[in-house]
């Protein structure tokens, strides 16, 4: 019984733990071409005078950054896919 109780409490850790870090790949996805793109404008724009560069490669940044996040949930969904196809095909061949 307490065997049985361990083992569903590692695999509820493991699904917190995997969800977190999803979390925190879509965070990652989205602000670092946001951030890069921002300071490289900023940098830019006082180089050369100007205040229209960062705005720019801004509104690419966040374009880039949920183009990153579509791609990285189309795979989720891909693997999940397989994931459940496989389990379903390994089940029927038990049977």
């Amino acid at each position: 019984m307490l065997y049985n109780l361990c083992i569903v409490r590692k695999e509820s850790n493991g699904k917190v733990i995997r969800a977190f870090s999803m979390i925190l790949q879509f965070s990652l996805f989205l602000l670092v071409p946001i951030c890069g793109l921002s300071a490289l404008g900023y940098f830019l724009d006082r180089h050369f005078g100007t205040k229209w560069i960062m705005i720019v490669l801004f509104f690419i940044g966040a374009v880039a950054g949920f183009q990153n996040i579509f791609r990285f949930a189309m795979s989720i969904m891909a693997d999940k896919k397989d994931s459940d196809t496989s389990h379903e095909s390994s089940g029927d061949s038990e049977k």
